[in-house]
Formats: C-alpha cells, sequence, structure tokens
C-alpha cells in the first residue's frame, strides 16, 4: 500500500521534469533565431505556421505568451519545433530562460498551440498542395516539398511556393521563419534553390524571393516591378543546357 501511493506522486512529477529536460535548442544560419525542441509533435505534419508580431498572434496562445516576453520579435510554430527569431539588441543569454520557461508551463499545462476555431487552418494546410495545377508547377512544387523544405526546415525555416511566371520562367517563392531575415538567405535562394530547380526543370529561368513587410505584406508586385529586372538580367547571364551533377543545398 506504501509503495502504491508513492509511486502515484512520484510519476506525475517525473513525466512533467523529463519533458522540461527534453526542450533543446538547435542554432540556426540566422544569428537572431533558435530553434526549440520540445520532443513532442505540437501540429500536424509538413505544418507550419508563422507570426510577424504579436498582433498576428490572436490565433495562438502560446505564440501570445511568448510576444509577452520583451526582445521577441517573431514566432514560428512546426510539426515538432518552434524558432523564436529576437530583436538585434536583444541577448540570447538573458531571452533563452524566459522562452523555456513559458514553453516548459504551457506545453505542459495543455495551453493549447492554436485556438479551436483556427485549428482547422492547420489540419487543412497539407491538403492545399493537392489542386489542379500544371506539370511544370507541379514538379517545382515536387521538388521544393521532397528535396528543398527538410533542409529549410532543419535550419528553423520554411519555404512557400507562391507562384510560376511563365513569361519569363521565374519561381516566387516566400521564405519564413529563421530563414526570411537570415543575411545568408540570397545565396541560399540563387546557389542552392534556383540553381536545382534550373538543374531538373527546363523551364526555371529563375527564382526570387516575395519581399514582406512586417505585417506580411508584399513591398511591390513582382509582376510588375520585377519583370524588366529578369529580362535584363536573362540578356546579360545566358545559361547553357550542359548535363552537370545534381546541385544540393
Amino acid at each position: 500500500m506504501l509503495r502504491l501511493i508513492n509511486r502515484q506522486k512520484i510519476v506525475p512529477i517525473n513525466r512533467t521534469f523529463l519533458r522540461s529536460l527534453f526542450i533543446q535548442t538547435q542554432t540556426t544560419p540566422n544569428d537572431d533565431a533558435l530553434k526549440f525542441l520540445p520532443s513532442m509533435k505540437i501540429l500536424p505534419e509538413q505544418t507550419t505556421i508563422e507570426f510577424l508580431n504579436g498582433r498576428q498572434a490572436f490565433k495562438s496562445p502560446l505564440a501570445l505568451k511568448l510576444f509577452g516576453i520583451d526582445g521577441v520579435k517573431t514566432i514560428m510554430i512546426g510539426h515538432d519545433f518552434i524558432t523564436v527569431e529576437k530583436k538585434t539588441q536583444d541577448d540570447w543569454s538573458l531571452l533563452k530562460p524566459e522562452i523555456f520557461a513559458v514553453l516548459t508551463e504551457s506545453l505542459n499545462n495543455g495551453t493549447p498551440v492554436l485556438n479551436e476555431q483556427h485549428q482547422s487552418d492547420a489540419n487543412d494546410q497539407a491538403l492545399l498542395e493537392e489542386d489542379d495545377e500544371d506539370e511544370v508547377v507541379s514538379m517545382v512544387k515536387e521538388l521544393i516539398f521532397t528535396r528543398i523544405r527538410p533542409a529549410i526546415q532543419d535550419d528553423g525555416g520554411d519555404i512557400e511556393f507562391v507562384r510560376f511566371e511563365y513569361e519569363t520562367g521565374t519561381v516566387y517563392l516566400r521564405l519564413r521563419g529563421a530563414c526570411r531575415s537570415c543575411s545568408s538567405s540570397s545565396i541560399t535562394l540563387k546557389n542552392g534553390i534556383e540553381s536545382m530547380l534550373k538543374h531538373y526543370i527546363e523551364e526555371v529561368e529563375a527564382v526570387e524571393q516575395i519581399e514582406e513587410d512586417e505585417d506580411g505584406n508584399e513591398f511591390e508586385d513582382p509582376l510588375t516591378a520585377k519583370k524588366p529586372a529578369q529580362f535584363e538580367e536573362a540578356q546579360l547571364k545566358p545559361r547553357s543546357r550542359d548535363v552537370a551533377p545534381p546541385p544540393s543545398l
């Protein structure tokens, strides 16, 4: 009888303690972004939701708590990770203990990641890939989904296909999470993503990132503002179709 009472008291305490120990951090190419790994599933697979400011976090009680920490700039929640971007002037040594405390408390007490009325958005996100598309767009999305996105997510970011412009052969993408403001994102975009898409899909001539403000609004319409620059770039940099080893990120 005495052992039974002790076991009932100890097991819940140990579970809480062990769960907090499994919240680990992983650095990203962006010095201002850290990837937090709580060793538990947070959202459905292949799902990420990004919050660029506290106003956008109304749908997520967890994100709201994290934005309550002074110095947190953006938050991206994925299937089994949370990427937090800080303001440049703030120090991780001060922010990390507060972030750990919020994550530990929220995940242990069952704080919803998303409000119930917005949970369907996350559940349905993976189904959006099954639209009626032509062959080129389908191939671009397949390469992004199978070869590019896993590497981007491993760095605490994500990538989203926006559109393919047939007149210029340009693929427009949106970078999220740690990759959105990373100084090396342009190098990854051109040397990694663009090279891979051009190697496998001959219709692709260039890859461009959709630029956004702090509220997620595009700065300018690429269909009108960027088209002349794309024609000029195509004239200055003719590309050979010689067979070469497949590029990698």
